[in-house]
């Protein structure tokens, strides 16, 4: 099984252990920070925000799923390794619900335990999803399909396409079009990666309506 999953990507030259408790903890100091600054927007009226962020529809942007599955997607593919991928998405995904729900319970006087659980099964599977999207920039077709079903993740959430074409949100497009720059390979792979994902965005969309 490890001789398979290394033909698709080999693990990189590991590094120092100072510098994997450093990166490591900056991925969790990221996520914290994350945290708060989601729960500071969500609790600030929507004309008291920069115009910028009015604009762009910030409040809204992280109240959504693509921004999460592409900041877990890069933090998985970066990681040198898929057990370092597992662990440093969930050190991300766990710091950012402890900003968000310290914010919660310290600043604004309420904390939905039931709520924040849920999230917390989530970060616990985010796990098992990042070890596997570690290998969506390996090699051959298990890593196309992979980047694929990520991307077709983030299609989803972009393009209406069930109903009649349209874009949900324009941050969403920006959010796809990193999501290819992240999970670039040579243009053939990279033209089917991109296609697959239209046709799994696609069925999301057909089984799953309220996903998108």
């Amino acid at each position: 099984m490890v001789h398979k999953l290394n033909r698709i990507r080999r693990t990189e030259t590991e590094l120092s252990v100072r510098c994997k408790i450093l990166f490591s903890s900056g991925i969790a100091l990221f996520g914290l920070i994350l945290g708060f600054f989601q729960k500071w927007l969500d609790s600030m009226a929507v004309n008291e925000l920069p115009s910028v962020f009015q604009r762009l529809d910030i409040t809204n942007f992280f109240g959504r799923l693509s921004v999460w599955i592409l900041l877990a997607a890069a933090i998985s593919v970066l990681s040198t390794t898929p057990i370092r991928a597992a662990l440093n998405t969930f050190l991300f995904f766990i710091n950012m619900l402890f900003g968000y729900y310290l914010y919660c319970n310290f600043r604004l006087g309420f904390l939905p335990v039931s709520y924040m659980m849920i999230w917390v099964g989530l970060s616990v599977a985010s796990l098992f999803a990042a070890f596997v999207c570690w290998y969506a920039k390996g090699k051959g077709l298990p890593a196309v399909i992979i980047s694929a079903l990520i991307l077709g993740a983030v299609f989803s959430q972009t393009f209406l396409v069930t109903q009649g074409f349209g874009i949900t949100h324009l941050t969403e497009v920006i959010v796809f079009a990193l999501g290819i720059v992240l999970l670039r390979r040579d243009i053939k792979e990279t033209a089917a990666e991109v296609g697959l994902s239209v046709v799994i965005g696609s069925i999301i969309q057909l089984v799953l309506p309220v996903w998108g």
